[in-house]
């Protein structure tokens, strides 16, 4: 009868709500930490404010928060720069990643192989970006594209295995159907 007890459920799902929280948690830090270095440390810049608000939306605790201001504003911390994917999905579909790395060929990798996993393959600088655009909210798509029932499942676990690399920090389709 072991593991069937009261705090062995709940201790199972706080592990998977915790290691949820965490990942979000590490995705805002770096945001924050690059914002805090384009700002000088400077929470009234929008940048920053903008980083700080999304992290007190996901209740991030804000002594967390101030760390990753001050280590952003630290002159010897580490440089993170944002760079931007564009890859063709299942359907011909267009897909713009976002990412925040400290390591632009890790990540390259990275996503390459998620993208080659999937059927799906890394794009030349330009080619999908046409088909969207930039908004503050993000990449709002210009064009979409249709996709069978098929792809939108295979559509939907592609951004669900980018959105958990953990330099990720968002990613956009063009797919008319409101599902994924």
């Amino acid at each position: 009868m072991s593991g069937h007890n009261k705090w062995s459920k709940i201790k199972h799902k706080k592990a998977i709500s915790d290691s949820q929280k965490s990942r979000v948690f590490s995705k805002l830090v770096k945001l924050i930490q690059s914002e805090s270095k384009k700002a000088n440390g400077d929470i009234n810049a929008p940048g920053l404010r903008t980083a700080i608000e999304k992290a007190k939306k996901e209740n991030m605790p804000s002594d967390n928060i101030e760390r990753a201001i001050k280590k952003g504003d630290n002159p010897d911390g580490s440089s993170l720069e944002s760079v931007v994917y564009e890859a063709y999905g299942p359907s011909g579909i267009g897909i713009i990643i976002e990412t925040l790395t400290d390591s632009r060929n890790r990540t390259f990798a990275e996503i390459k192989h998620i993208l080659t996993k999937n059927n799906s393959s890394i794009a030349q600088i330009g080619a999908v970006r046409w088909a969207f655009e930039k908004s503050e909210s993000g990449w709002v798509p210009k064009t979409t594209v249709t996709a069978t029932n098929e792809n939108i499942i295979k559509i939907k676990k592609l951004t669900d295995e980018l959105k958990e690399n953990e330099d990720v920090q968002e990613v956009f389709i063009n797919v008319k159907n409101e599902t994924t």
